[in-house]
């Protein structure tokens, strides 16, 4: 007797999938390689914060180290918690008003029954984010003026006095958050209203049928179907919670308003580029980094634990 033999079974799954995926790695490579260079080897520069570095003896150099005086040195600076303080509130306002602003315009945006009417007032919302904050500064620099601006001769009709917007401890962080928001909502009402149009009109139909006017329609279904994008852009922004904007401050600010509009990406630039303190920059950069994956790694495992939403 002859025994029975099977048929081989080749398994061609993995090498499937390999063969259909591989052009998308091979398009991804080139962000990958650029994104390891100029993202990940300049960490090594990191030993910095360690040491008392001399330019003039290179990155791989026999420099003095120091341990954690740079950090001592920087915790001892009255300036640096300043900067601290001035950055986390404005950084905390920014990311409030970036998630709620933007969720109240996309559904206001969304109930507009003209179309026309609607993509009009989103390009004129979206245009300033095309604006680097040179030019946007230089506007508001004009509009801003407690002589001559805009804002202050509208003012002034009502007998209110000229307000140093940019000038005074009292209105600086205001005006670095109301203009911030002006700048960028629009771009974020964008991720939104993707999300509204993606919700099922079959759910609308039914709340109408119910009974539901178109405020609560809001509330019971538009709401609950942004969840998901919500939580994302949320736990995406908390990562930026020691950034409250260089590009903008620096173009804005001057030493009158250190007190209330120096942030920690301003004092860093002032101690390590203008007063050529490396290692202390370099030991400010480091924490901020720190503090922000610490931000990030808790909103992303609040996100999954109170909303059971994942990101990767």
């Amino acid at each position: 007797m002859t025994k029975s033999t099977q048929p081989t079974v080749i398994n061609t799954g993995k090498k499937h999938w390999f063969r259909k995926e591989l052009p998308f790695h091979l398009f991804l490579l080139p962000a990958v390689i650029i994104v390891f260079i100029y993202m990940y080897v300049p960490m090594g520069g990191l030993i910095i914060a360690f040491q008392k570095f001399i330019p003039a003896k290179g990155l791989f150099g026999k420099q003095k180290w120091i341990g954690l005086d740079n950090f001592v040195f920087l915790y001892n600076l009255p300036n640096a918690m300043q900067a601290l303080r001035n950055t986390i509130v404005i950084a905390f306002w920014k990311i409030v008003l970036h998630l709620v602003i933007p969720i109240m315009v996309s559904i206001l945006l969304n109930e507009l029954s003209s179309a026309w009417y609607r993509r009009s007032v989103q390009t004129l919302i979206y245009l300033p984010h095309f604006l680097s904050w040179i030019i946007f500064g230089g506007i508001l620099i004009d509009i801003l003026s407690p002589s001559s601006g805009l804002v202050n001769r509208f003012l002034g009709i009502f007998g209110v006095k000229p307000i140093f917007f940019l000038g005074s401890n009292d209105w600086f962080q205001f005006t670095v958050i109301a203009t911030d928001v002006w700048k960028e909502f629009g771009f974020g009402t964008i991720v939104y209203l993707a999300a509204i149009t993606n919700i099922d009109p079959t759910q609308y139909e039914a709340a109408t049928i119910d009974g539901a006017n178109r405020f609560q329609r809001i509330i019971h279904v538009t709401i609950p179907n942004m969840r998901m994008i919500i939580v994302l852009m949320m736990v995406l922004s908390l990562g930026n919670v020691l950034n409250a904007g260089f590009d903008q401050v620096y173009n804005l600010y001057s030493p009158q308003v250190y007190e209330t509009g120096d942030i920690l990406d301003t004092f860093i630039y002032r101690i390590g580029l203008l007063e050529a303190q490396f290692g202390v920059a370099t030991a400010m950069g480091m924490f901020k980094s720190l503090v922000s994956t610490l931000f990030i790694s808790v909103s992303y495992y609040c996100a999954y634990k109170f909303a059971d939403y994942r990101i990767f």
